[in-house]
């Protein structure tokens, strides 16, 4: 597929899931958030992870609000990603309750500010995406963040992307910069690919 052909696909799964996840009532988001914090909490217990990275959600995104208070709850140290004018992300270290308004109106932690490369000493990375694939080919959003973040990486950490069921699809266009994920959370279940039995839980 060439490269506009991939761009125009991107952006045509890009319009289809924004408009999904804004189509969703409330109780449907409570319903999801329920069922994705115990994936959560199954996978960091099966990993045995004591640190993690995650983020707060904003328009319609798989909900993490619940797991990230059941992880402050456990003593899990957690990072959680602050986007920066150059395209790079810096990474915070909630230290109090509260947000304030980043890159784009993203809400961010108050707390401790730290490296791009700091997310290399974490157990487990847990990361937002449009979509994900069969294949573990990730759909960001068009800004790279992410993309940019993990390639710099000396150690990547077990990178799995958080979506809804829906948009665990059975294959996405990709490009070479797409760096692929190890696995798949969403409310329903967790993949993990290309390592024996694929499915973590339920």
């Amino acid at each position: 597929m060439e490269d506009s052909r991939i761009e125009s696909e991107k952006r045509r799964i890009r319009q289809l899931v924004r408009a999904e996840r804004m189509a969703r009532s409330v109780g449907d988001r409570q319903v999801a958030a329920t069922a994705l914090t115990e994936q959560l909490v199954a996978l960091v217990t099966r990993l045995d992870a004591r640190s993690v990275s995650c983020y707060l959600p904003v328009l319609g995104e798989p909900d993490t609000t619940v797991f990230l208070t059941w992880a402050r709850a456990h003593d899990i140290d957690v990072l959680l990603p602050s986007a920066r004018e150059d395209g790079l992300l810096d990474w915070i270290r909630p230290l109090a309750d509260g947000t304030v308004s980043g890159a784009f109106g993203i809400p961010e932690p108050l707390g401790e500010h730290l490296s791009p490369l700091a997310v290399s000493e974490v157990d487990l990375m847990l990361i937002p995406a449009c979509a994900v694939d069969q294949r573990g080919v990730r759909l960001g959003w068009g800004k790279g963040y992410f993309d940019r973040n993990l390639s710099t990486l000396r150690r990547r950490p077990p990178v799995f992307a958080i979506v809804h069921e829906s948009e665990f699809l059975a294959e996405l266009p990709c490009e070479a910069h797409d760096v692929p994920v190890n696995g798949v959370v969403t409310p329903e279940r967790t993949v993990l690919f290309g390592q024996g039995d694929p499915q973590l839980n339920g």
